[in-house]
């Protein structure tokens, strides 16, 4: 069932191709992920690329730290099944050997170096028409900026202020950079302020909005392990995505391995999900339970079992599941399909139809997941913007 949108006019933002993506404008939020693979390790990287492409990641960032890195870029833009950010540090020279083989520049403007660096990665981003996001990021800002903002030299060591970088520091970042590539007459920007501090992060975003038109990249940088990111990420992206702003996210859990990046990319589908800005999935709508649920009617063990066995479906299928008829039948009818527990049987709807009143317990995982895949197939819409 769709709903009228409740959230406020979206920030509207130019529009900046990155691959066959458009960020920017009415262009729907893009989910993106990054690798924890060394780059050199072509295979590795690929791998992990690959996977997080299959999970529905959008456009993967991968480090270009050494040389070694640039030159198996080649063989991994081969292979790659989404498309690539090169995500540069400290050595322009390596986004100048990226640039044929990705889809975006990233640049930390606290470590680029001098204009004349920016200048060459900006030269390259044209001859490729490549876009470069300013990845503006609280732990790396440009000396001055940060001594401007309280920062102090100890021991030829820059301190942060003990109150921690205000927001403004973050934009005065970005606005500087801004200034620098529009001087080159460079407008294919993407631009982040991230930091681990959520109203920081928050407040920052939502002073670079008001300030430019670029598209924003949005994302609340080491978040922590799952539990803490993304309760971080939630909140950080959640509060600008409902303000209008952000036009591509990223969410940060601290993870190697691949089931764990895929998570990053999951929770990234579902803020946009939880907010009606994307729908795209089977989403599982279960009441939390308590002493009125069916004896053996087991919600959470159905909700669990729905969703993994569903997980590879990407059209967009909302699916309620409701321990008693207190609120069942209601979200029922919210819900593109529906089951609720009533005595010793359970009732299934169809938007809000009822469509089968006696369904044993036993029988409602399987007869539910072949209502689902069958939907899928013939009534789902495929996953959206709205």
């Amino acid at each position: 069932m769709k709903h009228k949108s409740l959230l406020p006019p979206r920030r509207r933002a130019r529009e900046v191709k990155v691959g066959p993506f458009v960020i920017g404008g009415d262009n729907p939020v893009i989910v993106q992920s990054m690798t924890a693979t060394d780059t050199a390790d072509a295979d590795s990287t690929v791998a992990q690329i690959n996977a997080l492409a299959e999970a529905g990641c959008e456009v993967v960032r991968i480090t270009v730290d050494t040389r070694k890195a640039a030159a198996a870029l080649p063989e991994i833009r081969r292979r790659a099944a989404a498309p690539l950010v090169a995500d540069i540090h400290y050595n322009f020279k390596l986004a100048l050997e990226a640039a044929p083989y990705v889809d975006k520049i990233r640049i930390n403007p606290g470590n680029i170096g001098s204009e004349e660096n920016i200048r060459a990665v900006i030269e390259k981003a044209n001859e490729f028409d490549l876009p470069i996001r300013v990845g503006v990021n609280n732990g790396s800002l440009e000396r001055d900026i940060a001594i401007k903002h309280g920062a102090h030299v100890t021991d030829n060591v820059l301190m942060p202020p003990e109150a921690g970088y205000p927001a403004e520091a973050l934009v005065d970042s970005a606005l500087r950079n801004i200034e620098i590539l529009e001087a080159h007459n460079f407008t294919r920007t993407i631009i982040s302020v991230k930091s681990s501090n959520v109203p920081l992060m928050v407040k920052a975003y939502r002073m670079l909005a008001a300030a430019c038109d670029y598209p924003l990249h949005l994302g609340v940088t080491e978040a922590g392990t799952k539990d803490n990111s993304n309760i971080k990420s939630s909140l950080g992206i959640g509060a600008l995505l409902l303000d209008g702003i952000g036009d591509t996210l990223r969410v940060s859990i601290a993870a190697r391995a691949t089931g764990e990046k895929i998570e990053e990319v999951r929770t990234g589908f579902k803020i946009l999900q939880a907010l009606g800005l994307r729908r795209f999935g089977v989403e599982i709508v279960a009441c939390p339970t308590c002493g009125r649920e069916d004896q053996g009617f087991d919600t959470t063990k159905i909700a669990l079992e729905l969703e993994e066995v569903n997980s590879r479906l990407s059209k967009p299928v909302k699916v309620s599941v409701m321990g008693c008829y207190v609120n069942g039948p209601g979200e029922a009818a919210e819900a593109d399909l529906g089951v609720v527990a009533s005595g010793k049987a359970a009732k299934i709807y169809r938007r809000g139809q009822l469509i089968d009143s006696l369904v044993p317990f036993d029988q409602v995982l399987p007869r539910m997941t072949e209502l689902i895949q069958t939907f899928h197939e013939a009534e789902a819409v495929p996953a959206s913007a709205d």
